[in-house]
Order: C-alpha cells, then sequence, then structure tokens
C-alpha cells in the first residue's frame, strides 16, 4: 500500500511541482495553497473529506464504481489513495524546491536548442533535481506507511484487506499483545530513522 501511495504521490506530485515552478497563470497561488492542505489538516478531518468525496454515493465515487467495478471506500485502493493524499504535499514542496535550484541558463539553452517542455521537463529538470525527487519520494513513502487517521477513515480495519501497520499498532496495543506491538514499532521506527538518513545524505550532497 505504501508503494503505491508513493508512486501516485510521486506521478501526480512530480507533476504539480513542475507547474508551481515553471508556470505563472492566475490561480497559481490557491493551487499552491491547496497542495499544502493536507498537512495543516487533522488526519480524520482529512479522511472524512475523501470519505465523502469517494463514497458510493458521490459522483467521483460512483463514476470510480461504475468504470473500475470496485468502490474506493473500505477496500485497499482506497488505503492507498487515503495515504497519498497526506503524502503529496511533501514531493510537490521537496521537488519544487530541487527544480528551482537549476540554474534558469540550462533550461534556457536546452529551449534554444529546440528542446520542448517535456524534453526540457524529461531530460533537463529531472536529472538535475534527482536528488530532491528522491528525498520526496523517501519522505512520502514514509509518511504513507506510517498513515493512521486518514487511512482508517476511507479504508476502514479489515485484516488482510486494508489493515495497515500503524492499525495492527494499535489494535495489538488495546489487545494487550505487547511483543506484537513492539515488533510493529521497531519496523515503523527503523523505516522513520533509515529515510530521515537517507534525507539527510540526499541534502548534503545537494549542497
Amino acid at each position: 500500500m505504501a508503494t503505491a501511495a508513493t508512486l501516485v504521490a510521486g506521478v501526480v506530485g512530480v507533476g504539480l511541482a513542475y507547474v508551481l515552478a515553471a508556470c505563472r497563470f492566475p490561480g497559481r497561488g490557491v493551487l499552491e495553497a491547496l497542495t499544502s492542505l493536507p498537512l495543516t489538516l487533522p488526519p480524520t478531518v482529512l479522511g472524512y473529506y475523501l470519505l465523502v468525496l469517494l463514497g458510493r454515493r458521490s459522483p467521483l465515487g460512483a463514476w470510480v464504481e461504475s468504470t473500475f467495478g470496485v468502490p474506493l471506500v473500505f477496500t485497499w485502493q482506497g488505503a492507498v489513495v487515503a495515504a497519498a493524499v497526506p503524502s503529496l504535499p511533501l514531493v510537490v514542496r521537496t521537488v519544487r524546491a530541487a527544480f528551482a535550484e537549476v540554474a534558469a541558463e540550462v533550461v534556457e539553452a536546452a529551449r534554444m536548442d529546440g528542446a520542448g517542455w517535456w524534453h526540457q521537463f524529461a531530460y533537463v529538470l529531472l536529472p538535475l533535481a534527482r536528488r530532491g525527487l528522491a528525498a520526496g519520494l523517501s519522505l512520502a513513502f514514509a509518511r504513507a506507511l506510517g498513515d493512521f487517521g486518514t487511512t482508517l477513515m476511507v479504508a476502514g480495519n479489515i485484516p488482510g484487506r486494508t489493515q495497515t501497520m500503524p492499525i495492527a499498532l494499535y489494535d495489538a496495543v488495546q489487545a494487550g499483545r505487547w511483543d506484537a506491538a513492539a515488533a510493529l514499532a521497531a519496523v515503523l521506527g527503523a523505516v522513520a530513522v533509515a529515510v530521515v538518513v537517507a534525507v539527510g545524505r540526499l541534502g548534503e550532497r545537494v549542497v
């Protein structure tokens, strides 16, 4: 689930980061604010809004179910969306900053050589911003792996289907299964430490 959520957040986040870094258009500030909103909303509030947006009675939820044959709420697909949304701002902010550090002269030289926007993006910006991209994806993965409130609201707690490690940890504590809780906490803590170390090293190399 965390890997799939990172892929979703990565694709959408890199696209938004490019738009915010390279384009000037009316409503740009609103788009920037909306991409940061998941960072400020409480997880349960964000989960509630997603539940309303993606539920079977909503236009979007009904369209997804009729098109793909599966609902989004209380499924693993819903868990992916629920974890991807709060991870998205981390990708957008990190990758946008990495794009901003690419010298404008390099992009302009590519444009003068005949490169279109896609070639500038794929062959100039992305390679030069690869460390920022790796850092953003690492943060998004850790955030997706550790999500609790949003995932619980949207996907529920169905063992073997939508139960994630943080939710399983909560259940283990509630049931007094301290050995299982300790093991789950150790795994989640190790991933968090590994991500912090990796992002720190990427930042040092960029500087």
